[in-house]
């Protein structure tokens, strides 16, 4: 139960940033797409970001998990 209302203190922390960021003026508080934008905008920043992404996933989901085919 911990993990799970860990994982909903971040969900809604990243809501309320976003929400801070649509409401302010628009130089004075970024929002995740601009942080996103700025990142992407490079080749570099690209592939850093689907490092990230892959390195993410494999370890959230992908590590520790049996293959069911393996009999």
């Amino acid at each position: 139960m911990l993990p799970f209302i860990g994982w909903c203190v971040l969900l809604a922390a990243l809501l309320v940033w976003e929400a801070f960021g649509l409401r302010a003026p628009h130089d004075s508080w970024p929002t995740f797409s601009d942080m996103l934008h700025s990142i992407t905008r490079h080749l570099i920043g690209r592939w850093v970001l689907f490092g990230v992404w892959l390195w993410v996933g494999f370890h959230l989901f992908v590590r520790g998990w049996k293959f069911f085919l393996r009999g």
